[in-house]
């Protein structure tokens, strides 16, 4: 019986006279694997003729494909689409289908450099990339932000021209970090040192541009976390009894956010073996802090996680403890999944937060409030230095209110 994915004769000829025509076959192979439905493969296979219509009309080479080519496609084509029926247009369908087309090309060594950044810069941010992971063994989210950062800096500063350091001036680093329309301390806390952290990398070459990035006035500890109630938590995890998709998921994840305050990338990095059910312990490897870390796995914590491994979570050959319910399967969930089970669960208790370290935050607060240790409260979060669990001692107000001193002048 034929594999192949039945599609009209108008998408297919628009295949077969594409560049892309090579991979029509791994496509559809690769979405066999990702168990997708046979009505999602056909949809999504027209959404790539489409693709493969337009590459032709544009002339575009194999080897240019690659996410710029897809922004511009549903950027650019598709407000003022023309092409005759039948076409797919849904954005997120071709969306959802060009990210997949992409995945295949990539896995054949296509299409692999975003033809927005010149050779250069890819070769600069390249080297920027490996000293971050090798000299200062950063994680792969921080690398991937600072390399953005950079990226747009470089690309801002020179475009395709060689890159020289020493012809950019302080008041073009100050606007570039600052921005045309001004940005948040925050924003500019985390351009900056992306910037400075490339300075450092680059040595005496951009020494000058030390003092021209600008430091956001940001005083150590002066910030409240915000925390969840006793209360507000009992509500939150009551608001997963009730009928969803993926409800038992969701409520392992956040009982895992809210018993041991893992943070999102912790909690999808989470594997089979990582979990010694007769010790009753959990054992976290490749986290924020590079180093792995055991942990007690409280009972409610641990029920949740076997009632989704037993009812919910879907034959896989994959480790990963939280897995995609949806196509493509085998695949575990990414850090987005948490956030959006997080969120949902505030609206179904009607507020309108959307921080997800909230509940990190929350454990914390719990903690300091039984009588639990400084150190004991830096070690369950694994913090380096005791001074970044001390912004918790903050939110206990009991024990603020027994030590602080009356104000001078007042009856007290």
């Amino acid at each position: 019986m034929s594999k192949e994915i039945v599609v009209q004769p108008q998408p297919r000829a628009w295949l077969e006279d594409s560049v892309l025509q090579p991979y029509v076959s791994r496509y559809g192979a690769h979405l066999r694997r990702g168990r997708y439905a046979p009505s999602t493969q056909r949809i999504y296979l027209c959404c790539v003729a489409h693709f493969a219509h337009w590459l032709t009309g544009e002339r575009y080479g194999l080897n240019a494909i690659g996410e710029a080519v897809v922004a511009c496609f549903l950027s650019e084509h598709m407000p003022a689409c023309a092409c005759p029926y039948p076409v797919r247009r849904l954005r997120h369908e071709l969306r959802a289908a060009l990210a997949r087309l992409l995945e295949v090309l990539r896995a054949d060594g296509v299409g692999t450099l975003d033809p927005a950044l010149d050779s250069v810069v890819s070769q600069e941010l390249a080297r920027f990339d490996a000293h971050m992971h090798d000299v200062w063994g950063l994680a792969d989210t921080t690398r991937r932000r600072r390399g953005r950062v950079v990226g747009e800096f470089l690309l801002a500063h020179f475009g395709d021209q060689p890159i020289t350091m020493s012809t950019i001036g302080a008041a073009s680093v100050r606007r570039f970090v600052i921005g045309e329309q001004g940005r948040s301390a925050g924003s500019i806390g985390v351009i900056g040192g992306a910037i400075g952290w490339f300075r450092s990398m680059s040595g005496d070459r951009v020494s000058e541009l030390a003092a021209a990035i600008p430091r956001a006035a940001h005083w150590r500890l002066a910030s409240l976390p915000e925390v969840l109630t006793d209360a507000e938590i009992d509500e939150l995890l009551r608001s997963f009894n009730q009928s969803f998709p993926s409800r038992r998921r969701a409520y392992a994840m956040v009982r895992c956010l809210i018993d041991l305050g893992l943070r999102s990338s912790e909690v999808v990095k989470l594997r089979l073996e990582d979990i010694n059910w007769a010790d009753g312990t959990i054992t976290l490897v490749g986290t924020k802090s590079r180093r792995a870390d055991v942990l007690p796995l409280p009972a409610a914590t641990g029920s949740a996680i076997a009632a989704h491994l037993r009812k919910e979570r879907p034959q896989t050959l994959n480790r990963a403890i939280f897995v995609r319910h949806v196509a493509p399967y085998d695949e575990p969930i990414e850090k987005g999944a948490v956030k959006r089970a997080v969120v949902a669960g505030y609206r179904r208790c009607g507020w309108t937060r959307t921080g997800v370290h909230i509940l990190r935050h929350s454990m914390a607060s719990r903690l300091l409030r039984t009588g639990a240790p400084m150190k004991d409260i830096a070690d369950v979060l694994r913090h380096r230095c005791l001074d970044t669990s001390a912004i918790y001692a903050k939110v206990d107000l009991n024990r603020l209110t027994a030590v602080a001193l009356p104000w001078p002048g007042s009856a007290s």
